[in-house]
């Protein structure tokens, strides 16, 4: 999101950015705010002049407020009176409000907004003769309930952890209004691509932009690890089946415990207890600052990421940026990072057998970690935000001109 407001805003499209919570990297206020709470804070910063950030902030301020003492009911997933849901809805009504203001007096020609809050926003932007420019950056949620519902089939253990079956069907019909209101769909990967509807493809454009992966920071110099004791192996992201972690599991134990050193990092949905008797032993990570994430990353020799269904998983990029090969799926949207013996190994969804295979390949060619690590930083280099950014702004700029020719 910061790089199509970097990539707009540099084009000189941006008009506003309207969002719950945010303001300008520059604001003299945060200087005054404790440390301890600064690097929550900072995350709601933007690089944008104060006067182009509008918010939205009481029910995400009562969000924050609710979950560190736990007061359930206002966060209830979709229904509760701040939960993330309706925070999204209330944002999205309000800038469908806010748009017939801003047209009346800027010139506005577009709106570009995120799946799950963009029904009103669209609604009237289409009334107002606006382009609609919708993100979409998971599979679409026909494809997405469908690979879940599977999982619950064949893992009905792993079914608490797969949040995005509680999904209400008036939460699914707004998602489905959204991509049927949008003139452009942007898609972070081909997979996200492919999950679309015959329907959604035609009489609008969709685009590929892929994320763009992080500086190689602080791992740059680092070595790769001695080739004495277990492999290192870390998995990063909510700890769900959705993201292939029971996969995982299964793979570790099929190669044995003793040979590999398995670093879980990431939400519980349900208790840690689960995790630990349904898996072999791992060492747990909680959640972190992305600075911290990369870190951890550096102390790991492979990454894996079996997912069963994603958009495009940063998380990939992230692990290539610090040297680490990856082993992932399709699914992740991430093959084209992968070079197979160079960057990494993609394998099918649901096998554990092969996870493992690949794992053993690790295993048994320690020595090619060094190259990997090289071939991984050199990769994720090569995808870079701004190339995102182009994507974002060219596209809005021919889809604008498009919009602003007369009709015959």
């Amino acid at each position: 999101m910061r790089a199509v407001l970097d990539g707009l805003h540099h084009a000189g499209l941006l008009l506003e950015y309207t969002t719950s919570l945010g303001f300008a990297e520059n604001a003299s206020w945060t200087k005054l705010i404790p440390r301890a709470a600064r690097t929550e804070v900072v995350r709601r910063s933007y690089n944008l002049p104060g006067e182009m950030i509008h918010v939205r902030p009481w029910r995400e301020l009562v969000r924050h407020l609710a979950l560190p003492v736990r007061w359930s009911s206002v966060v209830r997933h979709e229904f509760g009176w701040a939960s993330v849901d309706a925070v999204y809805r209330d944002l999205d009504r309000h800038v469908g409000r806010r748009l017939l203001t801003l047209s009346r007096k800027s010139g506005l020609c577009g709106v570009y907004a995120y799946e799950d809050g963009a029904v009103d926003t669209f609604t009237v932007a289409r009334n107002l003769g606006l382009t609609r420019f919708y993100d979409l950056p998971i599979a679409y949620w026909e494809t997405s309930q469908r690979f879940l519902a599977e999982e619950c089939l064949r893992l009905p253990e792993w079914a608490p952890t797969m949040e995005g079956r509680r999904d209400s069907p008036e939460k699914l019909e707004r998602k489905r209004r959204e991509l049927e209101l949008a003139d452009v769909v942007f898609c972070p990967s081909d997979f996200v691509c492919r999950s679309l509807p015959a329907w959604a493809i035609e009489g609008r454009r969709v685009v590929t932009a892929p994320f763009g992966s992080p500086v190689s920071g602080g791992s740059q110099g680092r070595q790769a690890r001695t080739a004495e004791g277990p492999l290192r192996v870390l998995f990063a992201g909510a700890l769900t089946q959705r993201k292939g972690l029971a996969d995982l599991f299964a793979a570790v134990k099929l190669i044995g415990a003793k040979r590999i050193e398995l670093v879980v990092m990431g939400a519980c949905p349900v208790p840690l207890e689960f995790y630990h008797k349904a898996g072999p032993p791992f060492t747990y990570e909680g959640p972190r600052s992305h600075k911290e994430v990369l870190s951890l990353m550096g102390t790991c020799d492979v990454f894996c990421l079996p997912s069963i269904v994603e958009g495009r998983a940063l998380v990939v990029q992230e692990a290539l940026s610090q040297g680490l090969p990856v082993i992932v799926t399709d699914n992740t949207g991430t093959s084209d990072m992968v070079t197979p013996g160079q960057t990494g190994f993609v394998v099918p969804i649901r096998q554990p057998h092969a996870i493992a295979e690949k794992l053993a390949w690790f295993l048994e060619n320690r020595s090619t970690l060094g190259d990997m690590m090289v071939a991984s930083r050199r990769r994720a280099s090569e995808a870079g935000w701004s190339n995102y950014q182009t994507i974002i702004a060219r596209s809005a700029v021919e889809a604008l001109a498009v919009s602003a020719r007369p009709r015959s």
